[in-house]
């Protein structure tokens, strides 16, 4: 299971809705509860976001790193990691 620091939480707290059109989590633990029935991962880099959404069977060749960057399943956090959320 993996294990979301609260960085994690309160990116997504802030930002879900460029994933979801409605809210789907208002507090830390909800957001929490939600990332974990998903299976969010947190890649350190994005490197680790290719390589999960290759291996997900996402076709990725052709897009940028930019355009993976920008990606509404993908939340930028600080020191070059990212957490993916596929809803």
């Amino acid at each position: 299971m993996e294990t979301y620091d609260d960085e994690c939480l309160e990116v997504f707290l802030r930002k879900q809705k460029q994933l979801f059109r409605e809210t789907v989590a208002s507090s830390l633990e909800e957001a929490e509860a939600f990332l974990e029935d998903c299976m969010a991962v947190v890649c350190k880099n994005l490197e680790e976001v290719k390589e999960y959404f290759e291996e997900s069977g996402m076709d990725i060749s052709g897009m940028g790193d930019l355009e993976i960057e920008e990606a509404s399943e993908v939340f930028a956090l600080s020191g070059g990691r990212y957490l993916v959320v596929v809803g």
